[in-house]
């Protein structure tokens, strides 16, 4: 029942994507509205489809269904029922379907938003990019990506399980699919930008349109990305969060060009600026997804995060250059219709601080991505095994998160057009200040290395701009009748709270790298040692068995009050150890204690292993913040009860040397064609 339930739902997914892109085609080519309105009800379909595939897999882990391969090779009787769930995307097969539930629910939201618009050549153009996209991935499942191909030979009483490092957090049933729902949703800018270049309907109100749409993504992406950090600072063992992995860059590259992208956006709402830049933004960004998904899938990088070798490596490299290629085509096919008519006047104005924020994100995302690839480009050509290792990424990368961390405390203060010196000095006065007392604060306590300094200095700028522009919104939302509160709704309120979390991630991640401590020690029962300041005295070992797995821990007290439990495990019938840490966490420090090598006999030493490192937990605080404030940034400003603008009518243009920090769009509301040219 499952393998024909399974494979109906694929079937179905994959002709309705097929054949609603089919309808949308020749309703666009023939100019027939009612075939337009047809042709989104597919759209429904396809979710069906996905959702009753989904249904099918999860009955099969619940019930262990061990016929399907995939059970067998993933699930097991002593699974517990969170990893029976999360099982679906524990490999590659599952993931897909994962990924294609995520992606025919955004169709639908989509189809669904625009119902009153399916006429409409762009929504409907928007409309069959997407479907062409999930007939791509529904054909993979299909094919050879099946995740209900069948067992060929006889069924085995009990499977292997999933991987012991999926079933040892509980994480893994959050960072997967936040990261599938930011990379997914940026099928949908994606789609619209390539509506409009077809249509040559580029004026900025598609932008306004999906904005929200990116920013959604956006923020489970970013929430996901730090999910992530968390997730192997918990279960790893090696007390970090960030080892520039290849996987790890693959989920960053798109985060990177998806900030530029938000950024760039408000130069050509409020100026009509950087059009060409935009939609390679937005091309570069999907684009990113797509080779992210060949990396983790591929079995062409070597990491921790990647699925097993596969054959899908050709295909989805060829999906990202046809992606890639249909984008750059289309924008050099209308690059006489993209040009604008301004420019930046200065690189002393908020649009200037965006054009530089923009060529630092695509340098970061350059470096990172040249260090990710560059090894796989050598393994082909010559065959060798070459790495590229943290030091690189560091080295390279961390000029760059300084200037970022400048521009984002300058940016909010600088007017549009063209910055006068007695408008931006007092805007930038407390920030200047706040950068001032902090780094003298910290070199008086004995701080040194001028990367730190600088990094916590320019960390007070960014934040005290932040919360700068934050109280000036909320004098201004009180007075005019809306409430301090809604100085935290809109882009410039949400943007600022995005800013405060990522100044806090990036002093967090400054002081854990910079002044952490580690190491281990050998102790038998009763024996305590002195570490960076913690006394951890070694209680007893012992060996815990519960049906799910085996652990042998150690109970370490520590500084003679918390007991802490670092252990290693074994899970189901698999073999495989993996270190199980124990973290004592503060708001201003972190003890991470791990099982180095278990006492061999009762009453033997055991080596402890412990990593000291201050604000790790400010780390996953910034990234909240940051959840937050994408959410905040997605919700309406409001209205003034003093007489505020109706519902959905183009706001005023600010004046150009105001304080708001998002300024006014050009043009609200996609053009209708009667509009368009």
């Amino acid at each position: 029942m499952n393998v024909a339930l399974g494979r109906s739902g694929i079937l179905l997914a994959l002709l309705s994507a097929l054949v609603g892109a089919a309808t949308l085609g020749y309703g666009l080519a023939r100019r027939r509205p009612a075939t337009l309105r047809r042709g989104r009800t597919y759209a429904w379909l396809l979710a069906l489809g996905a959702v009753v595939a989904t249904v099918a897999m999860e009955h099969a882990l619940f019930t262990h269904d061990f016929r399907i391969a995939y059970v067998a090779q993933n699930n097991s009787r002593e699974t517990p029922l969170l990893y029976d769930a999360t099982g679906m995307w524990s490999a590659l097969q599952g993931s897909l379907l994962l990924w294609g539930l995520v992606l025919t629910g955004y169709i639908a939201a989509m189809v669904f938003h625009f119902r009153k618009r399916a006429e409409d050549a762009l929504v409907a153009w928007a409309t069959l990019v997407t479907y062409l996209v999930a007939a791509f991935f529904f054909a993979l499942m299909a094919g050879p990506a099946n995740p209900f191909a069948t067992l060929s030979g006889a069924v085995p009483p009990d499977g292997a399980g999933p991987d012991p490092l999926l079933q040892d957090r509980v994480l893994v049933a959050f960072h997967p699919p936040l990261l599938y729902l930011g990379f997914v949703g940026f099928t949908i800018p994606f789609a619209f930008a390539v509506a409009s270049l077809v249509t040559g309907r580029l004026g900025e109100g598609w932008l306004v349109e999906t904005r929200r749409w990116a920013l959604l993504a956006w923020g489970f992406l970013s929430v996901g990305i730090v999910a992530g950090a968390w997730w192997s600072y918990q279960v790893l063992g090696w007390g970090g969060f960030w080892a520039w992995d290849p996987v790890e860059n693959a989920a960053f590259l798109p985060w990177l060009c998806g900030t530029a992208y938000l950024h760039s956006v408000m130069v050509q709402e409020r100026r009509g600026l950087l059009r060409v830049w935009n939609l390679s933004l937005l091309v570069a960004t999907f684009s990113l997804t797509v080779l992210g998904t060949f990396l983790t899938r591929s079995g062409a990088v070597q990491s921790v995060h990647a699925f097993t070798n596969s054959n899908l490596g050709p295909v989805l490299l060829g999906f990202f250059v046809v992606v890639v290629a249909s984008g750059v085509g289309l924008i050099g096919w209308r690059g006489d219709k993209l040009r604008a008519a301004g420019t930046v006047e200065t690189p002393l104005s908020r649009e200037g601080a965006f054009l530089l924020n923009n060529v630092a994100f695509a340098a970061f995302a350059f470096v990172v991505l040249a260090g990710t690839v560059f090894p796989i480009f050598v393994q082909a050509l010559q065959g060798a095994q070459v790495d590229v290792g943290a030091p690189y990424f560091d080295t390279a990368t961390a000029p760059i998160a300084i200037c970022l961390l400048f521009l984002m405390g300058v940016g909010p203060a600088l007017p549009w057009r063209r910055a006068r010196g007695d408008i931006v000095r007092p805007r930038l006065l407390w920030p200047a200040w706040a950068a001032t007392v902090t780094v003298a604060v910290l070199v008086l306590a004995g701080v040194r290395g001028a990367e730190v300094l600088v990094t916590f200095g320019l960390g007070a700028f960014a934040g005290a701009s932040a919360l700068r522009t934050l109280w000036i919104s909320a004098r201004s939302s009180r007075r005019t009748g809306r409430g301090w509160w809604r100085a935290f709704a809109g882009r410039s309120g949400g943007g600022m709270v995005v800013h405060l979390g990522v100044v806090v991630i990036a002093v967090a991640f400054a002081a854990a790298s910079s002044f952490g401590h580690r190491g281990q020690v050998t102790l038998r029962p009763g024996q305590s040692a002195t570490v960076v300041g913690h006394t951890l005295t070694y209680l007893r070992g012992a060996t815990v068995v519960t049906p799910a797995k085996t652990s042998v821990e150690a109970a370490v007290k520590l500084d003679g009050g918390t007991v802490l439990h670092p252990a290693i495990s074994r899970f189901g019938a698999n073999l495989t150890y993996i270190g199980s840490p124990s973290i004592s966490s503060t708001l201003f420090q972190d003890v991470y204690l791990t099982l180095n090598q278990p006492a061999v006999r009762p009453g033997g030493p055991a080596v402890i292993g412990y990593v000291v490192q201050p604000l790790v937990a400010w780390l996953w605080i910034g990234g909240a913040l940051v959840g937050l404030g994408s959410v905040l940034a997605a919700l309406p400003r409001g209205r003034s009860r003093r007489g505020g603008s109706r519902p959905g009518a183009p706001r005023a243009t600010a004046a150009d040397n105001s304080d708001d920090h998002a300024g006014a769009p050009v043009d609200v509301g996609i053009p209708q064609p009667a509009a368009t040219t």
